[in-house]
């Protein structure tokens, strides 16, 4: 059943995150809305795969909420909180690919764990997702064989196998030369438009942020909360002057 447009995708309130009494980040709250490109945003330390990790079921909030279509993520039952994980497909920094399988069997893994599909049809869903991802005819190749960008276009089609709604992407850029990183960037933007995917960006990498990004949030190390910033292009010109300066950086 089609969820109701005036619901958000993702609603995060009033979320405090951080480790025992140490407080990495207070009083988030942001909407995430259906087909947005939202970019989470800060220099390193800041506080941002804290946040994802409490976006996807990894670290327990110290309070607050967070709501996928309504529904509370962290007050749920074990089961429906099992339920809302399969919603999210995530692509993690390192890629984290299994190295001793292809990347015909670490696309599968997922499909069969949490299906009951033949092993034909699982066949057929690899070959089309790592496809998606220009990596058609690499199912038998395995993952040190790829280059960086070949790996994180692999784990971007074990991201989205069990045809998610919701994409959670962390540092997508790293450790990318600007060429790769900038088809990177573009194969997000043309998964979004195709598969109508919500995709939450974690990263400080300037060039990502401001050519997909449409709506975003800033964490502030300094004062340990966030500052919203909305379209990143629209913060660069007008927005808060310590967003301003983080968009700036290097500029000449």
């Amino acid at each position: 059943m089609a969820e109701p447009s005036n619901i958000p995708h993702i609603e995060v309130s009033d979320l405090t995150i951080g480790y025992g009494d140490y407080v990495v980040q207070r009083d988030l709250s942001f909407v995430v809305n259906k087909g947005d490109i939202f970019v989470i945003m800060g220099g390193n330390g800041c506080g941002k795969t804290t946040l994802m990790r409490a976006l996807i079921g990894l670290q327990r909030p110290l309070q607050g909420s967070v709501r996928y279509s309504g529904e509370d993520f962290w007050g749920a039952s074990d089961e429906d909180r099992q339920r809302m994980k399969r919603r999210l497909g995530v692509l993690f920094q390192s890629g984290a690919l299994w190295s001793s399988l292809t990347l015909a069997d670490n696309v599968a893994l997922p499909i069969a764990q949490y299906t009951d599909l033949t092993q034909t049809r699982i066949d057929e869903i690899v070959s089309f997702k790592l496809a998606l991802v220009g990596l058609a005819g690499f199912e038998d190749f395995y993952p040190s064989e790829l280059s960086g960008g070949m790996k994180k276009r692999a784990s971007l089609a074990r991201a989205m196998a069990l045809d998610p709604d919701i994409l959670v992407i962390d540092e997508p850029s790293s450790g990318l030369d600007p060429i790769t990183a900038k088809r990177l960037d573009e194969l997000i933007v043309e998964l979004r438009d195709s598969l109508g995917t919500t995709v939450m960006v974690v990263t400080h990498e300037l060039a990502s942020i401001l050519s997909i990004g449409n709506n975003s949030v800033y964490l502030d190390a300094e004062t340990h909360t966030m500052i919203p910033t909305g379209n990143p292009q629209d913060a660069l010109k007008s927005g808060d002057p310590k967003v301003r300066h983080f968009l700036t950086r290097g500029a000449a």
